[in-house]
């Protein structure tokens, strides 16, 4: 995976961060000096990418198993549509200078680092969606299973089967792009990361359509 390459070494530029103190509970930062400025956005880009990671790993775990006469239902649809779209998102082009982050100079390397925290970002964002979309078919399918208390699907469960097929379509309506940044900034906020380099969710949308489009 080409951010493997950049991982690595962003996390041996960020060994090399002057920060002051960091808590024990997030690597929260009291003060950077302004030469420390890349290494912060090195770290940035590892926090970013291990939260990317660890959603690709939980919708990995989503794999819908319907019995033949439910493989067209509304949740299982979603459900195969997640993990298509999760593929999708790693199949996305890295740009070539991913596979190394500069050494040169100071400028060159911001701007790099800078082009990476919003390729990272957009692939986060969109795989948190995809995340909460999956969450919501997996609690639907879960809603049916309980319905049918191990029998046969037959019309005395139509109206509770109506009823998880609206909840299910409340529950993916409610995943906004405003939800997700917001979602995003409060943890990232509470967490006490440096954000001054995140892109605005203008930024993210437009990565999400020049390349996932």
């Amino acid at each position: 995976m080409p951010y493997q390459h950049v991982v690595n070494k962003t996390k041996f530029m960020a060994d090399g961060r002057k920060y002051n103190t960091w808590q024990s509970s997030g690597w929260q930062k009291k003060s950077i000096n302004d030469s420390s400025v890349n290494e912060a956005r090195a770290l940035r880009i590892v926090e970013i990418i291990s939260d990317f990671q660890g959603l690709q790993r939980r919708i990995a775990e989503y794999a819908p198993n319907p019995a033949p006469e439910e493989y067209f239902e509304e949740g299982y649809q979603v459900l195969r549509q997640c993990r298509a779209d999760a593929a999708a998102v790693l199949a996305a082009p890295f740009p070539l200078d991913f596979s190394h982050v500069s050494s040169g100079s100071g400028e060159q390397e911001k701007r790099q680092l800078q082009r990476i925290i919003i390729d990272a970002s957009a692939r986060r964002f969109q795989a948190k969606r995809i995340y909460l979309r999956a969450v919501a078919a997996v609690r639907w399918s879960n809603t049916r299973n309980l319905i049918l208390q191990g029998e046969q699907l037959n019309q005395d469960h139509a109206a509770q089967f109506q009823q998880a097929d609206n909840t299910l379509r409340t529950e993916l309506a409610a995943i906004t792009d405003a939800r997700i940044i917001n979602d995003f900034r409060n943890a990232d906020t509470e967490a006490g990361f440096w954000l001054q380099d995140d892109p605005p969710r203008a930024t993210i949308l437009e990565w999400i359509r020049s390349h996932l489009a």
